[in-house]
């Protein structure tokens, strides 16, 4: 399984089987699959989200909006229950606005679902971390 480290970018190769064993970056030693949601950028996002072969599911949300801090803590604990079978990230849309318009980004909170760098799923709203575990399919 090729993974992304979110610190350092570099591509990590991990064992199937090791996935829920916190495998570490082999370049920068930082845990590549952290229970927590991680922060993509305008910069990062595309690499990430290409060279990942573990599905990744994005939060594009915004500091303003009510909604979008209803739904971190239930994105956080969702982080923790997909641990090592999906990637949870974060875009702050105001802050990553080419990520937000190549994405077509029209409300938020939405969570678009990535496999093999496509989007294959889309939903706008605040979601229960259990419904969100079960959205994502893993």
């Amino acid at each position: 399984m090729l993974i992304v480290c979110p610190h350092c970018a570099t591509l990590n190769r991990v064992p199937d089987d090791r996935l829920k064993d916190a495998p570490v970056c082999g370049h920068c030693g930082k845990d590549i699959l952290p229970a927590a949601p991680i922060t993509l950028t305008d910069a990062s996002f595309e690499r990430f989200i290409a060279k990942s072969e573990l599905p990744v599911l994005v939060d594009f949300w915004a500091e303003w909006c009510g909604p979008c801090k209803m739904m971190a803590p239930q994105f956080a604990q969702a982080a923790s229950l997909l641990q090592g079978r999906a990637v949870l990230a974060k875009v702050d849309t105001d802050a990553n606005p080419q990520v937000s318009v190549r994405n077509r980004i029209r409300s938020i909170p939405t969570l678009a679902l990535f496999r093999g760098g496509q989007e294959v799923k889309r939903q706008s709203g605040v979601m229960p971390a259990q419904e969100l575990v079960r959205w994502v399919g893993v």
